[in-house]
């Protein structure tokens, strides 16, 4: 029984050792990260006039890239539009996509990619000019749609119709940025997409005043960073690093305080999401300062909110369901212990 025993314990000594040997050591020998991210959507992924991308989920990569190299900047940016975003995990053209992407159950099973943790509560929404009239998405009987192929939002888009028994005109393109260049032309009555992203290219509208967000919210859209299936230690490190700066707020560790906090918090949470105490890095194969590094970086999640969604943006959306969930919100993360 003894000898069985060890066996079984090598073997799994074994198995973890070839886990971790996957993405985290490809990415540390090759002195960066290949991260996915949208062909440009405001708040979330844009590349800026100096060509720096900026915005929530390029954040998330920077986070990650603090977190291996104690340095934000370890990233190579790949803009993907909405078709190639599961296809360039799979091929392995990408580490991960940070790519308002939409955590569904085919996606997770039988895409060839796993789910990360929700960045962010979305639902899908549209956009339509306010010379039209419509004040509701039943007001659009009859109306041409611009649509993203290949993805949920085309999916919910004939949901809607099909449940409420409206008839809509879908004029579909291969990518986002055509699908919005194509409303932005006056091709379409209206635009669908996710209603953060919605609020995003009205801004980029010649008048944004002329365009109104209708008020229905018709599917449920939790977006998430996604690995390639199989390497769960890849996936680990990706998870408990968002998870990590969402207990940092939580805890009122923020970029500007995580140095005072690390030398003198009491706090238990605190002292082992900063590497005080514990050995917390060592299972992710980091080190134990893994955390504090990424939250020097960009902050925590309220505050990369704040920076490309929220009060000092733009856009300027409230936190509603993507608030911590003292606060109401749906934000709960597992515990760092």
């Amino acid at each position: 029984m003894k000898k069985i025993t060890g066996l079984l314990a090598a073997g799994f000594a074994l198995f973890a050792g070839q886990a971790m040997a996957a993405t985290l050591d490809d990415v540390k020998a090759r002195g960066f990260i290949n991260c996915g991210v949208s062909e440009g959507v405001p708040g979330f992924s844009n590349p800026n006039a100096e060509g720096d991308w900026k915005g929530f989920d390029v954040d998330m990569c920077r986070a990650l890239s603090a977190a291996i190299f104690n340095d934000p900047t370890k990233i190579k940016f790949v803009p993907l539009a909405s078709k190639q975003k599961v296809l360039a995990v799979v091929t392995g053209q990408v580490d991960l996509t940070s790519r308002t992407t939409t955590w569904t159950m085919k996606r997770d099973t039988k895409e060839g990619v796993d789910f990360t943790s929700v960045v962010f509560f979305d639902g899908q929404g549209f956009m339509t000019r306010k010379q039209n009239g419509a004040a509701s998405a039943m007001d659009l009987n009859g109306a041409t749609v611009c649509v993203t192929a290949g993805t949920t939002t085309e999916l919910n888009l004939e949901d809607f119709a099909r449940a409420n028994s409206l008839e809509f005109e879908p004029v579909v393109f291969e990518g986002k940025k055509e699908a919005v260049n194509a409303y932005r032309s006056g091709r379409c009555d209206a635009l669908t997409t996710d209603a953060s992203q919605l609020a995003a290219f009205r801004i980029t509208m010649p008048d944004p005043a002329e365009h109104v967000i209708l008020p229905e919210i018709f599917s449920k859209e939790p977006l998430a960073p996604l690995v390639k299936h199989g390497d769960n230690a890849w996936k680990d490190l990706v998870t408990w690093t968002i998870n990590g700066l969402i207990t940092a707020e939580e805890t009122g560790v923020t970029q500007g305080n995580a140095s005072e906090q690390k030398a003198s918090s009491k706090n238990p949470t605190v002292q082992r999401m900063l590497g005080v105490t514990g050995d917390y890095g060592s299972y992710l194969g980091l080190e134990n300062d893994w955390l504090y590094n990424a939250i020097k970086a960009v902050g925590n999640y309220g505050e990369i909110y704040d920076r490309n969604l929220g009060s000092e943006s733009p856009l300027n959306m409230p936190r509603g369901k993507n608030a911590l969930w003292t606060k109401g919100g749906l934000l709960y993360v597992a515990p760092l212990r």
